[in-house]
């Protein structure tokens, strides 16, 4: 069976959406936009099979069996409750909401609907992630005793850079934060196996004024982390770190061994242990589980950032097949994102630790 995906949204993310729809053997249907105009471009520029003169037609077709949302952050609880409404499996960008409450509903929604509805935490699928994941499942790393992760770009470095993003009418109370700290958290939660329960964290804003216009969302964060068994951390976010484009990286120290995983460059996992250490390389005979399933060229060719996208798509499309694979971010997670998140705020307004609300789990109908 060949899904039909309907794209809403013509920009860099719908462009990355639609390589990916087609690596996972999909049809790039059919896209809609703000305008029909700017639908017929966007459907040119992704290669779709058509245009939609407006959402509402893209979501009434009965030819749409999967959509994905790549729009602004403040539209993707509107988008998303119509597309489930609608009978439609979702694919929604990060942050799914920009409030715990809204982000509940739509977890809720899809799980009363029995929609497969997921979320691009897309660095799960990286094989050496996985590996590190099969190292805590199994007990070979240990019991987690401290976590040091990062999420470091520059591309918001200078003053006279702007974006619709740090504006919270557009973008929501959180930039840096629920665009790309969103990652770090799923990452450090769904590799340790983890809920993390307290955090206290500390925001800047250091461009208060991008290009004449008055900022409000942070630039950077830097949060103290405490996991469910006791384990302490650091997390550092930041969209100014010249020179830093996409380093995205966790070292997570167990009882037997330290894990370090660097997005730059992951066809490696660093494993320490007090006896030596080792630079493990994607090698797929090597592997096990979804570390070798999703390891899908041979060792020695580079797999990347469109990669593991391309891999999420095709699990979520197994997912809609009726065919899931464990691991899959689903709407629950992108409710956990936001629940940390807002948690993160709070800690920064009161300048006081704060308890992060248990993780609640939907059990979503294939």
């Amino acid at each position: 069976m060949t899904l039909r995906a309907g794209i809403i949204g013509g920009g860099f993310m719908g462009s990355v959406h639609a390589r990916s729809i087609r690596a996972a053997r999909g049809e790039v249907y059919g896209v809609a936009t703000a305008s029909p105009a700017g639908g017929v471009q966007a459907a040119a520029r992704l290669g779709a099979t058509r245009s939609f003169g407006s959402i509402d037609v893209l979501l009434d077709s009965p030819d749409v069996d999967i959509v994905h949302i790549c729009t602004p952050n403040l539209t993707h609880v509107d988008l998303a409750t119509r597309a489930l409404r609608a009978g439609k499996n979702v694919v929604c960008e990060k942050p799914l909401a920009t409030t715990v409450d809204d982000a509940s509903a739509l977890a809720s929604l899809a799980h009363e609907m029995g929609s497969i509805a997921a979320v691009p935490f897309v660095y799960r699928f990286h094989p050496m992630v996985r590996h590190a994941q099969d190292r805590f499942a199994s007990g070979v790393a240990g019991r987690l005793f401290s976590i040091q992760g990062a999420y470091l770009q520059d591309w918001m470095a200078s003053a006279s850079i702007t974006d619709w993003r740090v504006d919270s009418a557009h973008g929501g109370p959180s930039r840096a934060l629920a665009d790309i700290g969103s990652h770090l958290i799923d990452l450090i939660e769904f590799v340790t196996g983890e809920r993390l329960v307290r955090v206290e964290a500390t925001l800047r804003t250091v461009h208060p004024i991008r290009s004449g216009l008055t900022v409000d969302t942070e630039d950077m964060a830097a949060i103290l982390v405490e996991t469910e068994s006791g384990a302490i951390g650091t997390l550092m976010v930041t969209q100014v770190a010249a020179g830093r484009k996409n380093a995205l990286t966790f070292e997570l120290s167990a009882s037997e061994e330290t894990l370090r995983f660097n997005q730059e460059a992951p066809e490696e996992l660093w494993v320490g242990r007090t006896s030596g250490s080792q630079l493990l390389l994607r090698e797929p005979a090597q592997l096990d589980g979804d570390a070798a399933r999703l390891s899908t060229a041979p060792a020695g060719h580079p797999l990347g950032y469109l990669d593991a996208f391309a891999a999420f798509v095709a699990d979520v499309y197994d997912a809609v097949e009726g065919n899931p694979h464990a691991g899959t971010p689903l709407f629950q997670d992108g409710l956990r994102a936001v629940e940390i998140t807002s948690a993160i705020l709070e800690s920064s307004r009161s300048r006081a630790v704060v308890e992060v609300p248990t993780f609640k789990e939907f059990v979503t109908t294939t």
